[in-house]
């Protein structure tokens, strides 16, 4: 496994299509224009702006935290190690939740149903992406599934319920 290549072609090609259709929905959001199915008020817009500070220090902490172990696609690299401390202790994906927390505070300032939709089809794509992301890591990884148990996956302190 490389950079931008996984285990096999069809996991090549899986990969890919996650990274592809995820850059689609995250440029759409970028250059949708604001709306006017509502306005913020001033508490709620500085919420917003609130949640992309914090999802800029989550995306920014988790790319700096995977080190010699980042790659483009959603497959671990021959090199790679387990990250489960900084940011990862808090959840297993923070590049995710920290482009969802930028979505998030985006569209709550926009006023845009449209970005709103988007977000959430984002939301739902990372949802599916770390799903397929995690088997594979369960398989590189042998503590992978202890880190699991006790690490939610998007949102610091959401636990599951067995």
């Amino acid at each position: 496994m490389g950079l931008l290549s996984a285990d096999s072609p069809r996991d090549t090609a899986i990969a890919w299509g996650f990274v592809v259709v995820q850059a689609a929905l995250i440029v759409a959001i970028a250059v949708l224009p604001g709306g006017d199915d509502w306005v913020a008020p001033g508490w709620l817009a500085g919420a917003g702006r609130g949640a992309q500070v914090v999802g800029l220090a989550f995306l920014g902490l988790g790319l700096l935290g995977l080190g010699r172990s980042l790659t483009a696609l959603p497959t671990p690299v021959d090199h790679g190690e387990l990250r489960t401390g900084g940011v990862y202790r808090l959840v297993r994906h923070p590049i995710y939740t920290g482009i969802l927390a930028l979505g998030a505070g985006a569209t709550v300032r926009s006023g845009s149903a449209t970005m709103a939709v988007a977000v959430a089809a984002l939301a739902g794509w990372f949802w599916l992406k770390a799903r397929w992301e995690e088997g594979h890591l369960h398989a590189r990884y042998p503590g992978y599934a202890d880190y699991a148990a006790r690490t939610p996956r998007f949102v610091p302190g959401w636990r599951r319920h067995a």
